[in-house]
């Protein structure tokens, strides 16, 4: 299969505190990684070293076979790489569709006319289409989130990093969000979502990747590795055998 994304040796220190140590892993064309890992793992970090919000002390970032370890943060948007935040911070003053066609202008530097097109598709992904002209900062938790999918999707990528987009979600507004993640897969995007709520990864990625203390502790099936002994351990709070 085509890889989409291969981080290879990743090394990222903050002082002396080394976060990221010798992080190697891909994703192929097409997958939904699931992302795991207990608080301070380093799963964020790893976001940042892909999108260019931090660079690595060592390793590199491909993407679709092109070396990108050199490129700045909005290059490599503009190459196909999206992402999401845990907390959603859209331009409150602004409304929805406005919040959209700044992502797309200006994230992919997209024409105004290729803009509005884009946007018009994302709405019905996202299930935005009635909150076109709603002030950003009038929406709730859910539609601020589904928004900052939005602004994601506005840029076009072939490339998705969701990262926490669950986060503090009713169990009734996590299972639209799914759904909507489901509607999302069928479009061929390429997606490594990092989350804590395990049943939504379980429902939509096809593996997942276990990180501890920056490094990659175990891979695999879904079920497999969240029932795993280690990972039990690790993530969950349990003992191992």
């Amino acid at each position: 299969m085509t890889l989409a994304l291969e981080t290879q040796g990743l090394r990222k220190s903050f002082g002396g505190v080394l976060v990221i140590d010798d992080l190697s892993i891909s994703v192929n064309r097409g997958e939904a990684l699931g992302i795991v890992g207990p608080n301070g793992a380093g799963k964020t970090t790893w976001f940042n070293l892909i999108t260019g919000a931090v660079r690595a002390d060592a390793g590199t970032v491909a993407f679709e076979g092109r070396d990108i370890t050199g490129l700045p943060r909005h290059e490599r948007c503009r190459v196909g790489i999206g992402r999401t935040f845990q907390i959603p911070r859209p331009f409150s003053g602004m409304t929805v569709f406005e919040n959209m066609l700044v992502a797309a202008t200006h994230g992919r530097n997209m024409s105004e006319r290729n803009s509005y097109s884009r946007c018009v598709e994302v709405l019905e992904i996202t299930g935005l289409q009635n909150k076109v002209n709603v002030l950003a900062g009038s929406l709730t938790l859910l539609d601020r989130k589904r928004l900052e999918l939005a602004r994601a999707l506005a840029t076009d990528p072939s490339l998705l990093l969701l990262d926490e987009i669950a986060g503090g979600l009713t169990q009734v507004e996590v299972e639209e969000l799914i759904e909507e993640i489901k509607r999302l897969r069928q479009t061929g995007v390429t997606i490594v979502w990092i989350e804590h709520i395990v049943q939504a990864l379980l429902a939509v990625v096809d593996r997942i990747v276990v990180i501890n203390f920056g490094q990659k502790l175990c891979e695999g099936d879904p079920h497999e590795v969240m029932n795993s002994q280690e990972v039990q351990a690790c993530y969950m709070g349990g003992t191992p055998a």
